[in-house]
């Protein structure tokens, strides 16, 4: 009993599927209605989607999974985009062999790779793939993956993070110290040897990859927020003109990373 009460007040169950490559990927399920499955961006695992994994249940069936590497999910190596499309197909499998899909982040960037593939997605949400098509942020050099994984193989996680915050979304050292400084730091550095694994599937320089895009035949909502940042809104604006008939909404008066009140709804209409 008391157990059960520990896995209602941390989310579901955890259950586990394996990937092509015999990865063991561990996704959690709530909720009663179509499979909709959340892929979460970077430095980040299931556990960040258990609030709105909640908001949705009602309508949904939800299903929370752990990236390759990250909280109860294994992590062959090498590294590759196409072993996390992989496990993305697995856990739409586990859903039932085709499901809604929404991915923030870089978790976007997957979804979108994993649709333009064929992957058995019905409709996609992708709220600010960091792709770059413009000169509103700086570029990172086409080595930064590569740089991040020496880091890591060296086992300096801290390092990793704070490279991958100055060369990636380019924050200044005032926002990677006060970073540093918070009581998230920890939990980061637990994730740490992800990080080049969401550069590499961004690609070289996070270039949009134009041809790919436009070989998506899904329904598209493309989202961003009215505070973003210059870049998020160029890249949704490019990728709404690349992808057949994507519909993008920005949303009023938030970030890159938008309230759950705000987002559900804006969910719940899209996939219904």
């Amino acid at each position: 009993m008391r157990r059960a009460r520990r896995e209602r007040a941390a989310g579901a169950a955890e259950q586990r599927v394996r990937s092509a490559d015999g990865t063991m990927i561990a996704f959690e399920r709530v909720g009663q209605g179509p499979g909709l499955v959340l892929v979460t961006g970077a430095l980040t695992d299931r556990t960040v989607t258990r609030s709105v994994a909640a908001a949705l249940a009602p309508r949904f069936s939800v299903y929370a999974y752990d990236r390759r590497g990250r909280g109860s999910s294994g992590d062959t190596a090498p590294y590759s985009a196409v072993r996390e499309v992989e496990d993305l197909a697995a856990v739409i499998g586990a859903a039932g062999g085709s499901a809604l899909v929404f991915g923030h982040s870089s978790g976007a960037v997957l979804a979108l790779e994993a649709a333009a593939r064929g992957l058995a997605i019905t409709k996609l949400a992708a709220y600010e793939p960091p792709y770059l098509t413009d000169n509103s942020r700086r570029r990172p050099a086409d080595d930064l993956a590569g740089r991040l994984a020496a880091l890591v193989a060296s086992g300096q996680r801290a390092e990793t993070i704070k490279l991958f915050w100055a060369e990636g979304p380019g924050f200044d050292a005032k926002t990677i110290a006060l970073m540093e400084a918070s009581p998230m730091w920890p939990g980061l550095l637990a994730l740490a040897h992800t990080v080049p694994h969401d550069v590499a599937l961004c690609g070289p320089g996070m270039r949009m990859p134009a041809d790919r895009m436009a070989a998506i035949r899904i329904p598209v909502l493309l989202l961003d927020g009215g505070l973003s940042a210059d870049w998020a809104r160029h890249t949704m604006k490019a990728l709404a003109g690349t992808i057949p008939g994507a519909r993008r909404i920005t949303l009023d008066e938030q970030g890159h990373g938008a309230a759950d009140d705000v987002l559900v709804p804006v969910l719940t209409e899209f996939f219904s």
